[in-house]
């Protein structure tokens, strides 16, 4: 008698994955139901960074609350000041000074650039590749520094306020961005060389976790991980906010170059090329930024009318959005964020079936994951 696959009495093992497993970039629990290494089922269990933000939030005036948003998304934090700011600026009728606008643009694509340089290298040292995460941390602190010169801070920036920013640029600062921009181009384009024509790499990424167009609107997958699917979609062009429709920028999409669109392979290169447009764009906003204030006029005592309020940009990982309740008060009666994180987390017991245990690092860094924004 020939043995096969069906005639094996086999019995599922349930293995858990985490919560402290280093790729799963934070302290995620991955509850896997595997036969053998192969992925049967994959149930996410958060909650193990949750610190009640939101409902903090409710505490704190509107002003107070700013630096808590640089906890939400800690890789992306001008992103984070960025949306809140907007959306509470939405609701009190504030203009902001257009200085300040194209101060605030340029610090959310420097953060763009660095969010994916690090995610594009977590996910290569996920794979075995060290040396490229290494690269990508040395231009990190470059960028770092300027963010430093602006505000004093390298991670969590509480820059932005209600209104505009808390300072102006300093002085020199355009043109060491500049070389900044110049430099990590080459940089970037070394990094590339080393990683994403390298054959071991494609074949840990291609045609691995394949998530279809329908299933990322089913279950609302945003930013990279969406245009990855081949949807040519990004609130900066097609819902423009701030002063991104000034600018002049490619939205890249999957092209399934190397293996089926939806890949993994897809969710990568979608951020590396996001870095070349992201460089454009500061370029632009360097060129072009005006002279003048860089706060509105915004009282002490603030307190917005009473009314709602939703808001919403695209953060590094997806769209990142924001709904508060005002009650006239100078604290929000009601704060809740929605978050790209989230979302891709609960696709993943639908694309990992049939894949094998060690593929799921790969799927882990290729959504980007970052568990303050899924558990906040």
């Amino acid at each position: 008698m020939v043995t096969t696959r069906s005639t094996l009495h086999t019995q599922e093992m349930i293995l858990n994955m985490g919560p402290h497993h280093p790729s799963t970039h934070g302290v995620l629990r991955l509850i896997l139901r595997l036969d053998g290494e192969v992925v049967e089922g994959v149930i996410p269990d958060v909650g193990y960074l949750h610190r009640g933000i939101e409902k903090i939030g409710e505490g704190l005036t509107y002003r107070q609350f700013i630096p808590y948003t640089d906890r939400i998304e800690y890789l992306a934090s001008m992103n984070m000041n960025h949306l809140y700011c907007m959306a509470v600026e939405k609701l009190a009728g504030i203009e902001v000074p257009e200085r300040a606008e194209y101060i605030r643009v340029i610090m959310a694509e420097l953060n763009r650039i660095i969010s994916h340089i690090i995610g594009c290298g977590a996910l290569a040292m996920d794979l075995g590749a060290f040396t490229p995460f290494l690269y990508g941390v040395v231009e990190r602190e470059k960028c770092n520094d300027l963010m430093e010169m602006t505000c004093g801070q390298r991670l969590t920036y509480n820059y932005l306020r209600i209104g505009g920013v808390s300072q102006d640029l300093p002085q020199g600062f355009e043109e060491k961005t500049e070389k900044f921009l110049n430099e990590i181009k080459d940089r970037w384009d070394e990094i590339n060389k080393l990683i994403s024509a390298n054959e071991i790499f494609i074949q840990r990424l291609a045609n691995v976790a394949v998530l279809s167009v329908e299933d990322a609107f089913s279950y609302n997958i945003t930013g990279p991980n969406l245009r990855a699917c081949g949807v040519d979609w990004d609130l900066r062009r097609d819902e423009p906010y701030s002063v991104y429709d000034r600018f002049d920028f490619q939205v890249p999409v999957g092209r399934g170059e190397r293996g089926a669109v939806g890949d993994c392979y897809n969710r990568y290169m979608i951020r590396v090329r996001e870095v070349y447009e992201s460089i454009k764009i500061v370029h632009q906003a360097l060129n072009r930024i005006p002279v003048g204030d860089v706060m509105a006029k915004v009282s002490k005592l603030f307190k917005p009318p009473a009314g709602e309020v939703f808001m919403r940009a695209e953060n590094p990982r997806g769209e990142m959005a924001v709904f508060i309740e005002s009650d006239g008060s100078d604290k929000p009666y009601r704060i809740k964020f929605k978050a790209p994180s989230f979302n891709a987390l609960a696709v993943f017991n639908k694309i990992c079936r049939g894949h094998m245990v060690s593929d799921l690092a790969a799927v882990i860094g290729s959504f980007d994951i970052v568990m303050p924004e899924v558990d906040r």
